[in-house]
């Protein structure tokens, strides 16, 4: 199996503070993988994915992502990659179908390709005979729906996802993992950042729990639950490398 992600020794300082927002990490992903970033807030997830997608620079270390270095072809790899945000990247005043031609458009997808993509994808979401009503209309599932097409119309490699179920109906979690499984299913490599830690240890193959801007446990899902002769849930495991109490981070 060849390696999707390569991180090699990632260090990241933000101006004016005094520790590291991303120290020394290292962590290869597989192609193919659904892998599970996961960590309490501040702890590096955001700082992390906002390195490997190009939105900011390390100050040390290497990044290579379907064997492409981001420091030296970034617009490469962006055709390469898929960002699904937690924030609706969407236009409310046009309707799902509008947004999704748009999105698409701009990831350089043209016609007749793209209008299949669009009544495909919005016919797997379910949502046929809502396509041609505004988003401003829609609940939150239905929204959360309609933004993870509008991040993988282009067929990237490798999607980057933070919290694509956060805040939605039972009914609409569900067709989204069951999409996300059948992108995975045809080779997509999946980089999932969540809360919810129930989701990611049955969702992911793999999982890295970081905290302080370091990996504390990397490994299998199967795996990572094994421990001390006992299987454990992910929740016990992430509290025993992240601390029990609540933390702040200045």
């Amino acid at each position: 199996m060849t390696n999707s992600v390569e991180i090699k020794n990632l260090s990241l300082k933000y101006s004016g503070t005094d520790f590291k927002a991303i120290d020394n990490l290292n962590l290869t992903i597989r192609k193919g993988e659904v892998l599970g970033l996961l960590g309490p807030n501040g702890a590096g997830k955001t700082s992390l994915i906002s390195i490997l997608t190009g939105l900011i620079k390390p100050n040390e270390g290497k990044v290579i992502i379907e064997g492409l270095e981001t420091s030296k072809n970034i617009e490469g790899i962006r055709k390469l990659i898929g960002v699904v945000p937690q924030e609706y990247a969407l236009y409310p005043k046009l309707t799902a179908k509008e947004n999704l031609m748009f999105f698409g458009s701009m990831y350089g997808v043209r016609n007749p390709v793209l209008k299949q993509r669009v009544e495909e994808g919005i016919e797997q979401m379910g949502l046929s005979k809502f396509s041609n009503k505004r988003m401003d209309t829609f609940s939150g599932g239905m929204k959360r729906r309609i933004n993870l097409l509008a991040g993988v119309l282009h067929r990237p490699q490798v999607i980057f996802l933070d919290e694509p179920t956060v805040g939605v109906d039972v009914q609409s979690k569900r067709v989204i993992i069951e999409y996300l499984n059948q992108l995975n299913g045809v080779g997509t490599t999946i980089i999932y950042s969540s809360h919810l830690l129930h989701e990611a240890q049955t969702f992911c193959s793999r999982v890295a729990i970081i905290d302080h801007g370091v990996i504390q446990i990397e490994g299998p899902t199967q795996e990572v639950l094994i421990s001390e002769g006992r299987v454990k849930s992910l929740e016990e495991i992430f509290l025993e490398n992240t601390g029990k109490k609540a933390k702040e981070y200045v």
